[in-house]
């Protein structure tokens, strides 16, 4: 009998999309197969508090039954939770997950671990250093300006514009401002987030989002159209119930749509993700194809947008669960082997 693998999933943390990871923590214990693995799930609390269950006292993941492979003590140490697992899913989103700091911290453990590494985790959470390698690359993206503090609240595009912090996720802190007036107070607003601020200018075109998957060969989903029920596709959009729709395939011309499949390789590979990411673009009105953003810890439930748009290609969630399982273990047997 082959053994279980011995799966530990991150979940909650610390930024404020924990309510999101949890979410996305639920539908990934209760997809893995418990003939093949063995999950367990780690909390980790807005407090930084690392524990068994949902890591907030219990509101969220119920705790799992005992497991052996993963011996865990509230409070203890961050790489006392570890233990002797196979691979770890950190299905965190935002700051303190999703940036480079707990992939860190689990390659000092020497732990396999689902997703893009720390550089690459790092340069796509932050929107201004990611433009920056994109673009040099080749790879379109929208103008912005970057303030910093103490920097003016300027910009050379002209109203309505998108004021965003650089390193945030989910639509938090950003505004869609129409004149000055609305531009100091969303400057501030983002400022509450990051003291890095990006004001963008305004693509008008169909927002559409494709999914990667892979180590050294990734490959693209099919391509989905967002259709927020608002204004632009802010968090109410995505997470209030008919907040938005996604319609598979995208209702773009077919070159636009296979332009963004190969757009989005592209810029996996310039990031250099691993695992999976979500890549978000904007196809202009002249078909032009334009990079927002890369999300390499995207909405992980069974209803995001990443696992609909595999399932639209033929990878159902189970599966698309197992493969990213796959593509870690070969990411770190390949590491293993070099010498530092």
């Amino acid at each position: 009998m082959i053994a279980r693998r011995r799966v530990a999933i991150l979940a909650g943390g610390r930024s404020s999309e924990h309510e999101i990871s949890l979410a996305s923590a639920r539908s990934v214990r209760d997809a893995l197969d418990p003939a093949r693995y063995d999950a367990t799930v780690i909390g980790i609390g807005r407090d930084g508090r690392w524990e068994l269950g949902s890591g907030d006292g219990g509101a969220g993941l119920p705790p799992p039954g005992p497991s052996e492979a993963l011996p865990v003590l509230a409070g203890a140490a961050p790489a006392a939770l570890l233990g002797p697992v196979d691979v770890v899913l950190p299905i965190l989103h935002g700051p303190f997950g999703e940036d480079g700091t707990v992939q860190g911290l689990l390659d000092l453990a020497d732990v396999p671990y689902v997703g893009a590494g720390v550089a690459a985790s790092a340069l796509c959470m932050d929107k201004d250093l990611c433009k920056a390698v994109l673009r040099d690359r080749g790879i379109p993206v929208a103008r912005s300006v970057t303030l910093r503090d103490g920097d003016p609240a300027e910009h050379p595009f002209p109203y309505p514009v998108f004021v965003k912090p650089a390193r945030l996720g989910s639509s938090v802190g950003i505004t869609k401002a129409h004149d000055p007036a609305e531009l100091e107070e969303a400057v501030a607003l983002a400022r509450r987030h990051d003291d890095k601020v990006l004001v963008e200018e305004l693509l008008e075109g169909v927002e559409v989002e494709c999914g990667v998957l892979g180590n050294r060969e990734p490959v693209a989903s099919v391509v989905g159209e967002i259709v927020a029920h608002g204004e632009w596709y802010d968090w109410a959009a995505k997470y209030d119930e008919g907040g938005m729709e996604l319609v598979v395939p995208a209702r773009v011309p077919a070159e636009a749509r296979e332009r963004v499949r190969s757009v989005a390789v592209d810029s996996f590979v310039a990031t250099e993700c691993e695992g999976m990411a979500r890549i978000d673009f904007f196809v202009t009105p002249d078909g032009e194809v334009v990079v927002n953003e890369i999300n390499t810890i995207p909405g992980f439930t069974e209803t995001s947008v990443y696992a609909k748009l595999f399932e639209a290609s033929g990878i159902p969630y189970a599966e698309l669960l197992d493969r990213l399982i796959e593509l870690a273990l070969e990411r770190h047997e390949r590491r293993s082997k070099l010498v530092y």
